[in-house]
């Protein structure tokens, strides 16, 4: 268990994609990291993109601080264009990339990477959906399904899943 002591920020909101939620969750579970879902509302229920499965919260954003986290990860879907939009998740991401902690986004994630001012001058990857937004914010388009670039993890989409958790799980073996 190369993750135990590690603790992570995994964000969640309405139309998140289930897979990029919860294969990536159970894999940092499955390393022994302790992940705290936060969210916009501390202990309500978020249903994913297929509403087939949901997420319940356990800490609202405006009480999570970037000190107490090793990580933060962002998973994609409809998700990531709602958590953008929140002073709180900006800051908590912000707070975690400027204290040189990992941040992981993966497919439409980018956003909010982009939301809270951290991706330029960066490579990168996601959907091809935000490939210009990633551009447009001084970030290098990558077509990769993976990658490091300091302290940001990036995954391009779903079928890019088991690349991204060994990129992010060796992030944050490091």
């Amino acid at each position: 268990m190369r993750l135990t002591n590690k603790r992570i920020a995994f964000l969640v909101e309405e139309g998140f994609e289930d897979l990029e939620f919860w294969a990536v969750y159970l894999r940092l579970k499955e390393e022994g990291a302790h992940v705290t879902i936060v969210a916009p509302k501390a202990h309500a229920t978020y249903k994913s993109k297929s509403g087939g499965l949901s997420a319940t919260s356990e800490l609202a954003a405006e009480s999570a601080r970037a000190a107490d986290f090793d990580a933060v990860v962002v998973p994609g879907g409809w998700a990531p264009d709602k958590l953008r939009r929140y002073d709180a998740v900006k800051q908590l991401v912000r707070e975690a990339y400027a204290q040189r902690k990992i941040v992981a986004m993966i497919c439409h994630a980018g956003w909010v990477g982009i939301s809270a001012g951290i991706v330029k001058g960066h490579r990168a990857t996601g959907s091809v959906a935000i490939k210009d937004d990633l551009e447009n914010a001084g970030a290098t388009w990558v077509d990769a399904p993976a990658l490091r670039d300091g302290n940001l993890v990036w995954g391009r989409v779903v079928a890019d899943i088991p690349d991204f958790n060994r990129e992010l799980v060796r992030a944050l073996s490091d």
